[in-house]
């Protein structure tokens, strides 16, 4: 099919970039770039996945009187013999 086809100046950029890497001619970078983009615009949006929830711990008292106290938490963690 032929077609005048207007192109705005960064995508005729990107195109000459494209075809001096891929030593392509316009018209096989164009159909290069519309397949690619086609394909891609055509394609089912991908499933949004389910968000994760954190679950809950509900803590009961704590052990240790002064969460302050390292050797406090140290005797309950390891017991006495770890002075």
């Amino acid at each position: 099919m032929r077609t005048t086809l207007t192109l705005d100046d960064d995508i005729a950029a990107q195109l000459t970039r494209l075809r001096g890497k891929q030593k392509l001619g316009l018209r096989d970078a164009v159909n290069a770039a519309m397949r690619l983009g086609l394909q891609q615009m055509l394609a089912p949006a991908p499933a949004k996945r389910k968000a994760y929830r954190t679950p809950v711990f509900h803590a009961t008292r704590s052990l240790i009187s002064d969460l302050a106290s390292t050797s406090d938490m140290l005797a309950v963690a390891e017991g006495e013999d770890y002075r």
